[in-house]
């Protein structure tokens, strides 16, 4: 069983070929009940796919795990692989945490370097086209090697990349991340470009744009807003900004190509 969550589409295609190679299932954090609850198979393997959100677990997903109820568990293999632009600090650290407060271990921890997605702060923009292919790509040899050793339930595997600061980055600037920039309250629309196609409210994670076909879309101001940026990546006349730190920046999300043609 595979938990997964994705944005803007680079956790999702790990997560799928994952699940095709492992022969798991696929179980979307995002679209969980209020009261989770599963059953292992005898001897099933426990994985989980995420994005990294301010060098942390997306809240999303630390929220699913401290409702999460799993029966049959006895000790059954349990991994986990997060996708980043770049390093993921403490992120596993935190994850582990979690799961031990339900007495599952990890035994196995892995990292992917994708695509940036991020542009919430000034000084961060999408990749540069060629930039993204060499990520993929890089990406796609490196997830069949790891797929290779969560096949054989190899325990201690630790392949990740933390990068140079993780405890300042996870413990400081993560606090500051979540204090300050998850929020919708800078997301706003030219109206001007605006073709209220409804495409942003239909890709929210977490349902917070009000709006449709034929709506200009509004954002709930609910506190469930976890500035994943999926409704401005795929606004096809990029008529979303966030406040003015969006302003000229580029657009991102995980589309079909030679990846997986390969």
């Amino acid at each position: 069983m595979i938990f997964y969550f994705s944005a803007t589409g680079n956790t999702l295609w790990a997560a799928k070929q994952l699940a095709v190679f492992l022969n798991d299932t696929l179980v979307n954090m995002a679209n969980a009940d209020t009261n989770i609850e599963y059953e292992l198979k005898d001897n099933e393997r426990i994985g989980f796919c995420f994005p990294v959100h301010g060098w942390r677990p997306p809240l999303l997903v630390r929220h699913f795990i401290k409702r999460l109820r799993i029966r049959n568990y006895n000790k059954n293999y349990c991994w986990a692989l997060c996708t980043a632009g770049d390093d993921i600090g403490l992120t596993m650290e935190y994850l582990s945490k979690d799961l031990s407060s339900l007495g599952i271990c990890l035994d196995s921890i892995f990292s992917l370097i994708m695509p940036e997605s991020y542009v919430g702060l000034p000084f961060m923009d999408v990749d540069k086209p060629q930039k993204e292919l060499e990520k993929k790509e890089k990406a796609k040899n490196m997830l069949a090697e790891q797929i290779k050793s969560i096949e054989k339930r190899e325990i201690g595997i630790v392949d990740t990349y933390k990068g140079r600061w993780p405890r300042t980055n996870s413990y400081l600037l993560g606090t500051l991340f979540i204090k300050c920039l998850i929020t919708d309250k800078p997301f706003r629309v030219e109206e001007e470009k605006c073709t209220k196609c409804g495409i942003c409210a239909s890709v929210c994670p977490v349902n917070d744009i009000k709006g449709g076909k034929g709506m200009m879309p509004e954002w709930k101001h609910n506190n469930t807003c976890l500035t994943c940026f999926n409704c401005y990546h795929h606004c096809p006349k990029h008529a979303i900004e966030y406040g003015k730190r969006t302003k000229n920046k580029g657009q991102y999300y995980f589309k079909k190509n030679r990846i997986d043609n390969n």
